[in-house]
């Protein structure tokens, strides 16, 4: 049985919320261990209040970062120092990244070409450079729906909903690309293929469009078709060319 992976935290406090820090473990927690909590700033700083009053209780190893220069993020520098030395002294699987700055995107490019997951945490400013660098990155808006047990379907199957959903070229593109790319003669794609394709080759999550599964977003969407085989078997069709079978 392979032991969980172990992950490497690190917060870009100038630049996140402190009140996020629960959506940020909780969602680690799922792929395995963190075994190394930093977050980075001047905690002399006024704005850093937030974080101060959650580094102990979420064991979060708090590092000194003094604006030394005007206009320079030396906080920056420091977490992008430290990571790359945890990477090759440590013994880890996952690094995570939580900010919304993209001076960290070579990071990520680097720690990708070891071999690494990056996962990444931050808000709808963070650049697309950025959030497309990482394995998976999720945001945390304030103003974003929160995705649970308790989202409502009636707003899930708004008519509103899935017309802005269709207008989405750049996530229908993707969905389509994913589906080609494992579909059949006739044109069907097993969801569960299609989550494997996206997840290998770009930072979409579908909670970011405020679902829980990949295939309630598939749903909402009325330009693919689905079915149901062997009881919970999902499939996924493109509507254009299901017109082309009929």
């Amino acid at each position: 049985m392979k032991d969980k992976e172990k992950i490497a935290l690190f917060i870009d406090a100038d630049n996140a919320p402190a009140a996020k820090i629960d959506t940020v473990l909780s969602e680690l927690a799922k792929l395995g261990v963190v075994t190394i909590r930093k977050a980075y700033g001047n905690w002399k700083s006024p704005r850093l209040k937030g974080w101060e009053d959650v580094l102990h209780e979420y064991a979060i190893q708090p590092i000194q970062q003094f604006d030394l220069t005007k206009g320079k993020n030396a906080t920056d520098m420091a977490l992008i120092i430290d990571a790359m030395d945890i990477l090759y002294t440590k013994d880890i699987d996952v690094i995570c990244l939580v900010s919304s700055d993209c001076d960290f995107t070579p990071l990520v490019t680097r720690t990708l070409a070891d071999g690494k997951l990056v996962i990444g945490f931050g808000e709808r400013k963070a650049p697309l450079a950025f959030v497309n660098s990482c394995s998976k990155f999720l945001y945390f808006d304030e103003e974003l729906k929160k995705v649970d047990s308790d989202i409502d379907e009636m707003a899930i199957t708004s008519n509103k909903l899935v017309k802005t959903l269709n207008r989405d070229t750049k996530l229908i593109n993707l969905l389509r690309q994913a589906l080609e790319a494992v579909d059949d003669d006739d044109g069907w794609g097993m969801l569960g293929h299609i989550g494997t394709h996206i997840s290998n080759h770009t930072s979409f999550d579908q909670r970011n469009y405020g679902y829980k599964k990949l295939g309630d977003l598939f749903s909402a969407i009325d330009l693919f078709e689905m079915k149901q085989t062997h009881g919970s078997v999902l499939w996924i069709r493109d509507k254009k060319k299901a017109n082309k079978h009929n």
